[in-house]
């Protein structure tokens, strides 16, 4: 049984995922206390074959009942009950426009004065399950199709998959993804940017691919970083990561990092490894 816990911060898009699992297939329990899982998890167990993927979203809305996370989740681990952690973050100031936007209450605004110190405080409340946490999205660049695409490309296929790559390309103007694992800039490669008949087109194409790819650099570039990642691979499944997010990022995310994420990509499915690829920033101007 494939038996996800799902977390993070207020706002963080905990109900937009909860609603994705569903739409692949989960049983989805939104709000249960820790102290419920293993009782729940024993009922899921029952109640097999009909029920084989799971997903219970627990968080701060618990009050002190959150409190007992971890003697939960050492629980199930004593009791030989595999799960995984799904833990949904976003930048503090994203959080509180999305609170301001939608008038909602945070869970820590009675105990706070005000949505800055209530995020700031739930953040620090939430550190150690996101430092356990098997798989992280941060969903502040993300629109819900792009959360439900990262969903899919977690959990479509098998939860218990023993490693998840996910490739993703994005502008260094934008900012960093925050959840990336490992981080390659490209902005050192020629740019077709500078090609007056490029730059409308993204690294998708296949004259501006050409383009990046015919450069001595560029393939002193590449021959290094598959090497490395074929290199890595094995020591994270060894190591038992459940999934690994691969950046590679340029200027603007439209041309290089788009083209050199989706060759990383095309290796490693042709590796046979389980991955996914989504190009964070290639429709923004």
């Amino acid at each position: 049984m494939d038996f996800i816990i799902v977390t993070g911060l207020s706002g963080a898009g905990k109900s937009r995922a909860m609603h994705a699992m569903e739409d692949i297939g989960f049983y989805c329990i939104d709000n249960l206390p820790p102290k419920l899982i293993s009782p729940f998890y024993d009922l899921c167990m029952q109640a097999q074959p009909q029920i084989s993927q799971v997903a219970v979203v627990t968080d701060i809305r618990g009050g002190d009942m959150f409190s007992s996370l971890f003697e939960a989740l050492d629980n199930l681990k004593r009791e030989n009950k595999p799960y995984k952690i799904l833990f949904l973050d976003a930048n503090d100031i994203v959080l509180q426009n999305r609170f301001k936007e939608t008038r909602r209450k945070h869970p820590l605004s009675e105990d706070t004065h005000g949505i800055e110190q209530a995020v700031k405080l739930e953040r620090e409340i939430l550190r150690p399950v996101r430092e356990r946490a098997d798989y992280l999205i941060d969903t502040s660049l993300l629109s819900p199709a792009q959360l439900k695409q990262r969903i899919d490309s977690l959990f479509l296929d098998n939860a218990s998959n023993a490693l998840s790559i996910h490739c993703v390309s994005f502008g260094f103007k934008y900012g960093m993804p925050t959840e990336a694992d490992l981080v390659f800039d490209v902005r050192c490669l020629p740019n077709p940017y500078y090609v007056e008949e490029l730059r409308n087109l993204n690294g998708l194409d296949e004259p501006v691919r050409a383009y990046v790819m015919k450069w001595e650099q560029t393939q002193g570039f590449i021959k290094r970083l598959l090497d490395l990642i074929d290199y890595m691979m094995p020591l994270y499944c060894n190591e038992g990561k459940s999934q690994l997010v691969i950046a590679v990022g340029c200027t603007g995310g439209h041309h290089r990092s788009v083209a050199i994420a989706q060759l990383l990509y095309d290796h490693l499915i042709a590796q046979g490894m389980h991955a996914s690829v989504n190009h964070r920033d290639i429709q923004k101007n």
